[in-house]
C-alpha cells in the first residue's frame, strides 16, 4: 500500500473506517493504521474519530498530471519533455538540478504533494503544508547566457501574477526580488538555481512556491518564522482549483522562458513596475549588519533595486540582502 493511495481515499475529507480502507486497499487494518501513522509522521494532519474512522481536517485536491496540463496552452504543453507529479521529495529544485537538463526549447516539470527540504531565498526553509499550496520546479536550458539572466526571477514574478489573475485573484503585487504578495503579506516566491559553462549552455531550474489556502494552524506556523503569510484564496472570491493554478503558472512561466534568451527582461519591466509592492514607499535594505534607509524607486533596466537615499539614487543587485518596509513588513 502506497502512502499516496491511502491519501487518495482520504482526500474527500469524509470519515473512512479502518475496515473500509483496508478492504479498498487490499491490506489489513493494522497496515492501514501503520499507514496513517506514517502520514502523520510526514506532517499530514489526520483526525481519528472513535468507532467511526479517519479523516483529513478538510478535503484536498491532489495534483494530477492530466488536470494540470489541461490549463496549459497546446504550444507550451508541447515543450514539456517530462512531467513528474510526486507524492514527496526532498526538494523539487534539487531533483531537477541532479538530472540531465532538457534540450534547448524543452522543459522538465516536477511538482509534489510533500516537500521535505524546500528551499527559499537566503537559505530559508520553504514551508509547504500538505494540500494547502503548490511546490514545483521547471527545468530549462538556454543555448547561451541570456544578457539579462539576473533579472529572470523578476520576469517569472510577472508570469505568476498573470497566472493568478487568470484564476480570479485581484490585488497581487510583487516584492523585489522574488516574492509574490497580497496586502503586504507573502503569498509565494521564486527560487532560481543555475549551472552554466563558460560560453556554453545555461541550465536553470525555476522553483515556485505558492500558498493556495492556509488553515489557521498552517498560517500560524509560517508566521512564527517572522513572515506575514497570505494565500491565493485571500485574493479570490472563491478558492480556485489547485491543478488549474499550477497549470496556469506553468503556462505563463514557459511563455517567459521560451522568449527570454531573445528578448531578455525589457518586455517585462513595465509589468513588474506596475505590480511593485514597495514603489515610492519608505524602505530599508539590510546587508548583514549594515542597513540603508530610503524610498524605494522601483527597478532599473537590468532589474536592480533603486533606493533613493538623501536625494541620491543607490542601486542593489539581488544577493545576500533583505528589503523591508520601514514599518517592519518582510
Amino acid at each position: 500500500m502506497s502512502d499516496r493511495a491511502l491519501v487518495e481515499h482520504l482526500a474527500d475529507g469524509q470519515v473512512h473506517s479502518g475496515e473500509r480502507l483496508a478492504c479498498a486497499l487490499g491490506v489489513s487494518r493494522a497496515a492501514v493504521w501503520k499507514g496513517i501513522e506514517r502520514l502523520r509522521a510526514r506532517g499530514i494532519e489526520i483526525l481519528a474519530e472513535p468507532r467511526r474512522g479517519y479523516r483529513l481536517p478538510a478535503a484536498v485536491e491532489l495534483l494530477e498530471e492530466s488536470r494540470l496540463t489541461r490549463a496549459i496552452a497546446p504550444e507550451r504543453r508541447a515543450r514539456l519533455r517530462g512531467i513528474e507529479v510526486l507524492f514527496d521529495v526532498d526538494s523539487t529544485n534539487d531533483r531537477l538540478l541532479n538530472r540531465e537538463p532538457p534540450p534547448p526549447d524543452q522543459a522538465l516539470l516536477c511538482c509534489c504533494e510533500l516537500q521535505r527540504a524546500g528551499r527559499g531565498r537566503r537559505g530559508r526553509r520553504w514551508f509547504a503544508p500538505f494540500g494547502q499550496g503548490i511546490a514545483m520546479s521547471i527545468g530549462w536550458q538556454f543555448r547561451a547566457m541570456p544578457r539579462d539572466l539576473p533579472a529572470l526571477g523578476l520576469a517569472i514574478g510577472t508570469a505568476i501574477a498573470r497566472a493568478l489573475t487568470r484564476v480570479g485573484a485581484r490585488g497581487i503585487r510583487l516584492k523585489w526580488p522574488n516574492d509574490v504578495c497580497f496586502e503586504d503579506r507573502k503569498l509565494g516566491g521564486v527560487l532560481i538555481d543555475l549551472r552554466a559553462e563558460a560560453a556554453g549552455p545555461v541550465h536553470v531550474v525555476i522553483g515556485v512556491g505558492l500558498n493556495l489556502a492556509l488553515s489557521a494552524s498552517a498560517r500560524s506556523q509560517i508566521e512564527a518564522t517572522g513572515v506575514r503569510a497570505a494565500a491565493i484564496a485571500d485574493a479570490c472570491p472563491a478558492t480556485p482549483s489547485r491543478n488549474e493554478v499550477a497549470g496556469r503558472v506553468i503556462d505563463e512561466v514557459l511563455a517567459v522562458v521560451a522568449d527570454y534568451e531573445r528578448s531578455g527582461f525589457t518586455p517585462h519591466r513595465a509589468d513588474w513596475s506596475s505590480l511593485d509592492a514597495f514603489a515610492n514607499r519608505r524602505a530599508r535594505v539590510s546587508l548583514g549588519v549594515e542597513s540603508v534607509h530610503g524610498i524605494a524607486r522601483g527597478i532599473d533596466a537590468e532589474g536592480a533595486l533603486q533606493l533613493e537615499v538623501d536625494g541620491a539614487m543607490r542601486k542593489f543587485l539581488s544577493g545576500d540582502l533583505s528589503l523591508r518596509l520601514e514599518d517592519g513588513v518582510d
